[in-house]
């Protein structure tokens, strides 16, 4: 009698299953709205002064724009490495990044940053919004890639269930 590996002899259908490129396509999308975003106005100033871009005014807006395409890279790349085509972890960091921008997005619009240590009366503009989009859409692509199979060795095993259910 040979004993012999139980990941050699599963016959699990997620063994063969790979991620869908669905959620990584929602994140995408996202993620180039979102770096769209830091190109238009943020906020209105009144008076004379001229209306402020993302860049102008908060140098976080472009930072996490360039971080999610960053993350985009990383996660287009285990899309193309990755046993099943998806890291979860990464996906995760995607998808806190996601929220952590949405989050930002909505206090910028109920009281605009960078104007109070000036005294200004800022005014959110259409920046803002479109980067709230952007994020929003952001973190769903990211939930929806983390949902799916990830490569994990326990999938391989008849032990699965067991490990799913706890």
């Amino acid at each position: 009698m040979t004993m012999s590996d139980p990941a050699a002899v599963a016959t699990n259908h997620d063994s063969h299953r790979r991620a869908s490129t669905t959620g990584l396509a929602v994140a995408g999308a996202g993620i180039l709205l979102f770096n769209i975003a830091p190109f238009l106005n943020w906020v209105d100033p009144g008076g004379d002064a001229n209306p402020r871009t993302g860049y102008e005014t908060d140098s976080l807006v472009p930072f996490i724009a360039y971080l999610g395409l960053g993350l985009l890279a990383a996660m287009a790349y285990a899309m193309k490495r990755a046993y099943r085509a998806q890291h979860r972890g990464l996906t995760l960091v995607s998808m806190a990044v996601g929220l952590a921008a949405t989050l930002q997005c909505i206090a910028f619009a109920i009281n605009p940053m960078g104007g109070l240590e000036r005294g200004d009366g800022l005014d959110p503009q259409l920046g803002v919004f479109v980067a709230l989009i952007g994020a929003i859409v952001w973190s769903i692509g990211s939930g929806l890639l983390a949902r799916e199979i990830e490569g994990d060795d326990i999938h391989d095993t008849s032990d699965y269930r067991g490990a799913t259910t706890r």
